[in-house]
């Protein structure tokens, strides 16, 4: 059994690691800028791309609002997962993290959380600008902004599992999407439904509640789960 000192300072020395990790993917990020900026373009021109297509009709693009936004988000997610892993694997910096002291599930939730940062707080920032063109009104936009913030994490740690087990294999991008498209369908129908619900009257705070359950269900057990993939592609 530790003593509470020696607890303390393998607390502070886990964190001040977490936080090592943290600021050099952010780092990493930001000299490969274009990537991320390659993210939101695409989520841009898809949810741009459906007025176009279905036409003018408001009651129409009202309806269709939120699904869209949330298809979009989905699969713009998808675009940076192969490089979660894959440039640290393949110039063996992963191999020295992962030897490192900081536990593997913080080494692998450190990781997701600068995936999160890069991703998930554009694509949250975008969504309510993107969601004017179907004419959601204000509570509509809120919910949208309020849902892709919960959900867009779900969709980063959910990814990460599948980005870990396929590390390293041929086709790995598209295994990546056959792995966690039908895992994230969950957090697409609570999204785009908390908007319907937004837009009808009824209240989207129990859809909001399944996906912040949701998010601190997957925060719990991903990073274990990601931990343990890590491990079976790297024997």
């Amino acid at each position: 059994m530790r003593e509470p000192a020696q607890a303390d300072v393998v607390l502070a020395g886990d964190g001040t690691l977490f936080l090592g990790l943290l600021r050099r993917d952010l780092l990493l990020v930001y000299r490969r800028r274009a990537d991320a900026v390659t993210v939101l373009v695409f989520f841009s021109i898809v949810v741009s791309l459906f007025p176009l297509g279905v036409g003018a009709d408001p009651n129409l693009l009202r309806l269709l609002g939120g699904g869209v936004v949330w298809v979009a988000a989905l699969l713009a997610s998808l675009l940076s997962l192969n490089r979660l892993f894959a440039a640290d694997h393949a110039d063996g910096t992963l191999e020295q993290i992962l030897l490192s002291p900081l536990p593997l599930p913080l080494t692998a939730l450190a990781k997701v959380t600068a995936h999160w940062i890069a991703t998930g707080i554009p694509l949250t920032l975008m969504a309510p600008v993107l969601g004017m063109q179907f004419g959601l009104d204000g509570d509509g936009l809120l919910v949208l902004s309020a849902g892709v913030l919960l959900g867009t994490p779900v969709l980063s740690l959910v990814g990460a599992v599948g980005a870990a087990l396929t590390l390293g294999l041929r086709g790995g991008n598209l295994l990546v999407a056959l792995l966690i498209l039908p895992l994230n369908i969950p957090v697409l129908i609570l999204g785009a439904g908390a908007v319907d619900a937004a837009q009808s009257g009824l209240g989207a705070g129990a859809h909001l509640s399944l996906l912040g359950a949701l998010l601190v269900g997957t925060l719990v057990g991903a990073p274990f789960a990601v931990a343990a993939a890590l491990r079976i592609s790297l024997d």
